[in-house]
């Protein structure tokens, strides 16, 4: 396993808030699991974090990239993906994710 980016308590943290009332823990999987799978060497942690009142707030290293309510809903993975790359390293090609939708 590659190490590139330094020891995991060095790099930076995602926290993921979901309501558990709302049952989004799911989704809040899915998304950790997306953004481990594409940032595996960037990124230290993804924690989960239940809460109520209908919240899903996500973010990176406590500034807060995507808020339900503020940002209108979920994120599209594909978003999500791009704001965390523009913070991590904004230079970076995320393939097909960057080119989708560029044709036309």
């Amino acid at each position: 396993m590659s190490n590139a980016s330094g020891p995991a308590s060095t790099r930076p943290r995602i926290t993921i808030t979901y309501c558990t009332q709302c049952q989004w823990l799911l989704r809040a999987a899915w998304m950790a699991q997306e953004l481990l799978s594409t940032f595996r060497d960037d990124l230290g942690e993804v924690a989960l974090r239940p809460g109520t009142g209908g919240v899903f707030v996500i973010e990176l290293d406590a500034e807060v990239i995507w808020e339900r309510v503020r940002d209108g809903g979920f994120p599209d993975v594909k978003v999500l993906k791009q704001r965390v790359r523009d913070r991590l390293d904004p230079g970076r090609d995320l393939g097909h994710v960057d080119r989708a939708g560029r044709e036309g």
